[in-house]
């Protein structure tokens, strides 16, 4: 749950010292809820009233009681970049106390300094979040429910998560976003869902809103928490990989559905890994890979811009829009990337020092999948693992189709698949040449 209201003065007139002063040595970030300073704790009230500077938004730092001498900054946007502006201004010796709505450790600010300094430079002191009173209000029980937040993200996450009579907790980003929801939810096959708005959580204000998503009609405050319960079939719901081929936009270029189980499986997808998806095409394989999980992260490489911008929507209406498209050619493109935990290639295999790279990148464990169609690829990935090991398999797939007033057997191209591990000691082999 947070504010679209624009940051006021991103510096209270008179606090700004003569010069940066560096990062914190440490920060307090403070958890605070809608009802402001009334409901705090004693305690925290002390150290918020002792606290030399305070960082928040320009609507927390509002909630306040005025103190002499304190100094109080408020950040802009980018969020990011104005937060490392404020610490390295007020930082250095003394402590910074930042406030943060609900948990600071929910999508909140906390995770960020958390990121930036290290866990034992920030001391986190929390309050209920706004979860947890979307859940007492509802009456949902923590285990029964998903928490998706589209804060700074795109409400198109939400859609991985639909599934008959799932129930749904969306932190929301502004005023727009239950309409937004309402809106992919009826053209996901879900206009049924039942809608409860629950803005302004916790203070005198809290307001509630309900509807369906297909009649969806209410204007809402931009402090929010959106709760849906699924209601229809969406068209696509399972995790599993191999969804079926009319799941994606495409012009062909596009690893089929048994071939894209099969890579899958043996990429093995695992919480917070990331996946280099080389000659991406439709972007089916880095797709999957992020449904796997919420945390999955993928790059997709490819180099035509129309295949490109069709992975980027096959990505949003999959509920995955995280996808990062790269458009290039590799191996070029790959240069300045992030280390891949596991790296599909298929297409292009043949393409000189392609396999070479994406060997050496691969983190301690990643695992290579490579598919092939052409005579010369099979014979570039045999003289693979003859060299370095793994499991080259070729994969036939037929399709019952009619034939004549009958139905025979219609058989795909037969696709040759290297899969191949990379343990401790090849890493640490490459490190020492």
């Amino acid at each position: 749950m947070t504010s679209a209201e624009p940051s006021r003065n991103t510096v209270r007139e008179g606090s700004r010292g003569p010069g940066a002063a560096g990062p914190p040595r440490r920060v307090v970030v403070v958890g605070i809820g809608a009802d402001g300073w009334s409901g705090l704790a004693a305690p925290v009230r002390e150290r918020l009233l002792a606290a030399p500077a305070v960082l928040g938004s320009a609507r927390q730092l509002d909630l306040l009681p005025a103190v002499a001498g304190q100094v109080r900054a408020a950040w802009g946007r980018p969020f990011r970049e104005s937060l490392l502006d404020l610490l390295a201004t007020y930082g250095g010796e003394r402590p910074v106390t930042v406030l943060a709505s609900g948990d600071p450790l929910l999508s909140g600010v906390a995770t960020t300094l958390v990121d930036l300094l290290g866990a034992d430079r920030v001391e986190v002191v929390p309050a209920v979040s706004s979860v947890t009173l979307a859940r007492a209000r509802m009456g949902w029980a923590a285990e029964s429910c998903a928490v998706v937040t589209v804060v700074g993200r795109r409400v198109e996450r939400v859609l991985r998560e639909l599934s008959p009579g799932r129930r749904v907790v969306v932190l929301s980003s502004d005023a727009a976003t239950p309409a937004t929801l309402a809106g992919l939810l009826v053209g996901a096959g879900c206009g049924a869902s039942a809608m409860t708005v629950l803005a302004h959580l916790g203070s005198a204000q809290e307001r509630r809103y309900a509807g369906t998503a297909d009649g969806w009609d209410h204007e809402v405050p931009a402090l929010n928490v959106v709760c849906v319960e699924v209601a229809g079939v969406p068209q696509v719901a399972s995790w599993v990989a191999g969804l079926p081929d009319d799941a994606y936009e495409h012009d062909g270029q596009l690893t089929k559905r048994d071939l894209r189980a099969s890579a899958l499986a043996r990429l093995a997808p695992r919480p917070g890994e990331l996946l280099w998806d080389v000659g991406a095409g439709a972007g089916s394989v880095g797709i999957e890979w992020l449904r796997a999980h919420g945390s999955c992260r993928a790059v997709a490489l490819e180099r035509d811009p129309t295949r490109a911008a069709r992975a980027r929507a096959n990505a949003a209406r999959l509920g995955v829009p995280d996808l990062e498209v790269v458009e290039g050619s590799a191996p070029g493109a790959l240069v300045g990337l992030p280390s891949p935990d596991a790296v599909f290639v298929g297409g292009g295999a043949s393409t000189p020092g392609l396999l070479e790279r994406c060997q050496e990148a691969l983190r301690p464990g990643g695992r290579l999948v490579v598919h092939g169609v052409t005579l010369e690829t099979e014979m570039v990935l045999g003289a693979a693992r003859a060299r370095h090991g793994g499991e080259l398999v070729r994969l036939s797939v037929e399709t019952a189709a009619p034939l004549a007033s009958f139905t025979g057997w219609e058989p795909a191209r037969t696709v040759t698949q290297w899969s191949w591990r990379r343990d401790a000691d090849q890493a640490r082999g490459r490190c020492a040449e």
